[in-house]
């Protein structure tokens, strides 16, 4: 029996790939698995190439998971184009549509031979059955369903919800196509069977499955924000269409600008009128909203700004995910301007810190941004229904009526954040601008006046810096060997740090959910003891390694693990550097206890 099976499957535009890993992920969620499903396109603006992967177990996944158990392809020029996205090696099975002409022992997998090939009718069974090809996908779910020995009805209510607004006669010719694949997996079964085992039957028919984007949109609203602005960008462009279609029904409203800098400009105006407030965009836009995020700072206005990071520079790879936007996120303004960054580390993760950076926002008067990437906004999990009643929703630091008599905006106060009022607010009125000002918001040119302003926007982050619930710490305390990683990579060492403790690796990991400003204190004290370790990062540069080494005194065994987006690092390549790394440590020691020659 499987505990934890990957699959993978590529085809063309209209092939319905996607929708077949949707369908999947609904009969995981009502079968109690834990699941995850990333998805991948092509550059086009429509139709080319699309793939998905989709992980099933029986315990909580962490990430994709590393080589396909089984491979789909309904075209082979399609799938060859995920490369390391679709891994294959020789635990694979091969699963291809005959029309394709391909024998079985000349597949296009240079160099690689894998456990099987099984050619399949797919596009004739389909036609068969439904009467047209574009039921293909369905009779792959009916393969999958047979193969993995899952409950055929799980299947067909995924099936049942995508076809849920069109006919009768639609809806029929899949479920037949799905059965005619169920069928031929019983008449040819893999070499190696790939039977899941059983889900605990309490995690049963109580998951969600939701992307990144819609947890953040729907986290968003939560915690209290009645106004979005933005303008169309992908990968982020799910938040839009979520508060388009839900932020009505909570009394707030929605802009779509017509261009980044407005988007952003709106949301700058209705956290002046005393809303809470967001936007969301990718790299290109972000660069664009830069300017606009340097007057929220130097006029203290609370906002969120999410950036959902893809491949660059420039327009670069939009549907592929990166980490390259960390110092874009950190330093992209000038003067003595310090904004938080925050990561959420899986979809799950995405509520509880865009939560925390409404909170943050608030509590701090200033813009916080939201690094999500690619992977997480856009894959589904398989996701507990949230426990809402855990978190504290924080406001901002309203006047009190003796404060209005005197109103001073800017006040210089023991913590840094000084009361802010809305228009409409009986004396309460204040000049906002984007030059530097004295207490009350008046304009100044004076140096000494611009330094304590500039020492009042910094010192009130300070605190900040010491929440050490805002990183996630596991292994053992005193390892010589140290894990960090951020964002979606978050996952693959976790994974990664339960391997190598099951090889008998001394290692510890730290996962930052706040990047920036950058706690000194807490790494300070993890890496004490370390004499090596990994930055993993997806970033050619090893961004986050370079601004840890700004901050902090890294040991001079941790180096970067960075590589360029869309070439996924996967847990096994993560362990086989700790590998490379303790075998240095090893050869270290023993050079230190031989004696000279």
């Amino acid at each position: 029996m499987s505990t934890d099976v990957v699959i993978g499957m590529a085809g063309s535009g209209g092939d319905g790939i996607v929708s077949a890993g949707e369908a999947m992920m609904t009969a995981a969620a009502l079968e109690g698995y834990s699941a995850l499903l990333t998805k991948s396109f092509g550059p086009q603006i429509r139709g080319g190439e699309s793939s998905c992967r989709v992980r099933l177990s029986t315990r909580p996944v962490l990430s994709s998971g590393g080589t396909l158990d089984i491979a789909v392809a309904l075209n082979w020029g399609d799938f060859l184009k995920f490369g390391s996205e679709l891994s294959v090696d020789g635990r694979t099975s091969v699963v291809y549509d005959a029309a394709t002409g391909v024998a079985a022992s000349e597949l296009p997998l240079h160099g690689v031979s894998p456990r099987e090939a099984i050619a399949v009718p797919i596009a004739r069974m389909a036609k068969d059955n439904a009467g047209t090809e574009k039921a293909k996908n369905s009779v792959v779910l009916g393969l999958l369903a047979g193969w993995l020995g899952m409950r055929q009805e799980a299947f067909l209510a995924g099936i049942r919800k995508r076809f849920a607004k069109k006919s009768a006669e639609v809806l029929k010719g899949n479920q037949d196509a799905f059965a005619s694949g169920v069928l031929y997996a019983a008449e040819h079964p893999l070499r190696e069977p790939r039977t899941m085992a059983s889900a605990p039957e309490a995690q049963r028919g109580g998951k969600l499955v939701v992307d990144g984007n819609d947890m953040c949109a729907a986290a968003a609203l939560f915690a209290g924000c009645e106004f979005f602005a933005g303008y169309p960008i992908t990968p982020s462009s799910e938040i839009m269409q979520f508060f388009s279609r839900e932020v009505w029904k909570y009394g707030g409203s929605m802009l779509q600008a017509e261009d980044e800098i407005a988007g952003i400009g709106a949301v700058v105006g209705a956290s002046f009128a005393g809303k809470k407030a967001m936007t969301a965009t990718s790299g290109p836009g972000m660069s664009l909203k830069t300017e606009m995020l340097g007057l929220a700072t130097i006029a203290e206005l609370p906002l969120v700004c999410v950036n959902v990071q893809r491949g660059g520079p420039s327009t670069g790879m939009p549907t592929k995910s990166e980490q390259s936007d960390l110092l874009q996120a950190c330093f992209s303004a000038h003067g003595d301007a310090l904004r938080p960054v925050l990561a959420p580390t899986s979809v799950a993760d995405t509520f509880a810190v865009t939560v925390e950076a409404f909170s943050i926002a608030e509590a701090y008067q200033t813009p916080v941004v939201l690094l999500s990437d690619q992977e997480i906004a856009q894959r589904k999990e398989t996701v507990d229904p949230i426990d809402t009643s855990a978190f504290e929703i924080l406001e901002r630091r309203r006047p009190t009526a003796a404060e209005l008599a005197e109103y001073e905006r800017f006040k210089l106060t023991e913590s840094g954040v000084s009361p802010i009022s809305h228009p409409g607010m009986k004396g309460g009125n204040y000049l906002a601008s984007g030059i530097e000002h004295n207490e009350d918001g008046a304009p100044t040119a004076s140096g000494e006046v611009h330094a304590r302003m500039n020492e009042k926007r910094l010192r009130k982050l300070e605190p900040l810096k010491r929440r050490r619930d805002l990183f996630l710490i596991e292994g053992d305390p005193s390892a010589p060997l140290a894990l960090v990683a951020w964002g979606s990579l978050a996952g693959s060492a976790r994974e990664a740090l339960r391997l190598a403790r099951e090889e008998g690796m001394k290692v510890k990991l730290l996962v930052p959910k706040l990047l920036y400003p950058v706690a000194e204190e807490v790494y300070a004290e993890f890496f004490q003891g370390v004499e090596g370790g990994l930055v993993v990062e997806q970033s050619h540069q090893g961004q986050l390694y370079r601004v840890l080494r700004m901050f902090v005194n890294v040991p001079h065994g941790v180096t970067p693990l960075a590589r360029s987006g869309s070439v996924p690092i996967l847990p096994a390549a993560i362990v086989d550097e700790l590998r490379r790394l303790l075998r240095a440590l090893q050869g270290r020691r023993v050079a230190e206890v031989e004696p000279a020659g």
